[in-house]
């Protein structure tokens, strides 16, 4: 961790948690569960990109600046991801979930954290390629609303398409990856019709309740950076949404083993970290 000046660790610690408190108080952002090495990191980086020397500093332009928060929240969020990321995820949700979700009438399902919107396309892809898009509604949440407005314009840059094809193709993918958007300056722009089915709305695990009950949970790369305590909460939250045998999605380095909620899991497809519920 790289700070702008010799700032011992303990003031450092003290100021941050004022400053997550303070964040809580002013805009009802809830970052107190949050992995602290993670937030140490993500704040270090964001005094300097910022032009802060303290943390201190740097609570008192956000709390009297709401476009200051907002800037502080792209690097707390640091939305990263990328389409069929991790293609066995989704080439085990192709062939061992899917047959089951084409069994119901209808279908809902909840992309948690879905920042910029990779993940939702490439489901939504896959969704149509076995003909259960348009009986689907997709729910993709996130708390930042500067992501969330970029997974609804769903357009990504040219340079990732080459990753993304193939990601899609080890994937599972039935059909040319270019079939599903429009390259223009610099920028690939993918179709209206994959997001037709899709609300985007902010969501916080922290803070919010269940909207909806769902067959389908997809939640990766983000409980990474919540301690124990605030996964307990989102694991509960995805218990009392998911319908009686309904799947939850985690990332490669989560599981909801050793939670408060493990009884009510079963694996379903243990190395691409697939559960369904009991």
């Amino acid at each position: 961790m790289n700070l702008p000046i010799a700032y011992p660790d303990s003031d450092f610690d003290i100021e941050l948690r004022l400053l997550i408190e303070g964040i809580y108080l002013k805009y009802n952002y809830d970052f107190r569960n949050y992995s602290p090495a993670s937030l140490k990191r993500r704040v270090a980086h964001a005094l300097a990109q910022m032009e802060c020397t303290t943390v201190s500093a740097l609570q008192d332009r956000i709390l009297h600046s709401p476009q200051h928060f907002l800037n502080l929240l792209q690097f707390l969020t640091v939305p990263v991801s990328e389409m069929f990321r991790d293609p066995a995820y989704f080439l085990a949700i192709r062939d061992k979930v899917v047959p089951i979700l084409s069994t119901y009438p209808s279908l809902k399902i909840w992309i948690a954290g879905c920042s910029t919107g990779e993940e939702v396309y490439s489901l939504a892809i896959l969704l149509h390629e076995e003909g259960l898009l348009e009986r689907t509604l997709i729910y993709a949440t996130d708390i930042n609303p500067h992501s969330l407005q970029r997974a609804e314009d769903g357009i990504f840059p040219i340079e990732h398409l080459k990753l993304f094809t193939a990601n899609y193709l080890a994937a599972g993918g039935k059909r040319a990856f270019s079939d599903y958007y429009t390259a223009a300056y610099g920028s690939a722009i993918f179709d209206r019709a994959l997001r037709r089915q899709v609300t985007f709305a902010d969501h916080s695990l922290a803070t919010d309740s269940v909207f909806s009950e769902t067959q389908f949970v997809s939640c990766r790369n983000v409980l990474i950076y919540f301690n124990r305590e605030l996964q307990d909460r989102a694991f509960a939250l995805f218990r009392e949404s998911l319908c009686h045998r309904g799947f939850l999605g985690l990332g490669s380095k989560e599981t909801v083993q050793f939670s408060a909620v493990s009884d009510q899991f079963e694996s379903f497809a243990r190395h691409e970290r697939i559960f369904r519920k009991r």
